[in-house]
């Protein structure tokens, strides 16, 4: 469990279904990532996240509000991209936030510690992010974090042919501080 000033960055809980599954329905947040999901489609998304917690000891990490306990979104680090490409064996950090989250600095303060937790916790080089070129909110994320765009990992989604808007993706990366 991570603790900022604001946020918990934690495992997934069977109570993060409801609220994940809604954010999943929502078209504005899923408008980047090939448009809304099922509960079911949720789920294993969730599935997906507590297994890569039991394997590596991190995923993207469920985000709750210490205020009130409210579910926010995910944000974290999970290991490996996308078959294929230049970020197969990437560390990647990422996040969503539903849009009840947005505007209000919770992705960068997310961010800022799941970066922390990776440089402390990881022998990891680099940790790298990766969207589609529209999503500006994202990248521009990436770069307030001090993230370098590297044209030479961009690359096309395995899962989108050729000419789908979300098949081009841009990469960021952001090397280890140095002592």
């Amino acid at each position: 469990m991570i603790e900022t000033e604001r946020l918990v960055l934690r495992p997934w809980r069977d109570a993060d279904i409801e609220p994940f599954a809604a954010m999943g329905q929502d078209a504005d947040v899923m408008r980047h990532l090939n448009g809304v999901i099922d509960r079911d489609a949720a789920i294993a998304v969730i599935d997906r996240h507590r297994v890569g917690q039991a394997r590596d000891g991190h995923c993207f990490w469920a985000i709750e509000r210490r205020a009130d306990g409210a579910f926010l979104g995910f944000c974290g680090l999970r290991l490996g991209g996308h078959p294929g490409t230049g970020v197969t064996d990437e560390l990647e950090i990422g996040w969503r936030l539903a849009r009840h989250a947005w505007g209000q600095g919770y992705a960068r303060e997310a961010a800022e510690a799941s970066l922390a937790w990776g440089w402390a916790n990881t022998d990891r080089a680099r940790i790298a992010a990766w969207t589609v070129p529209a999503n500006e909110a994202s990248w521009g994320l990436m770069r307030r974090l001090g993230m370098s765009e590297r044209p030479d990992l961009h690359f096309d989604h395995p899962d989108f042919a050729e000419g789908h808007p979300l098949r081009r993706h841009l990469v960021y990366t952001i090397d280890r501080p140095t002592a």
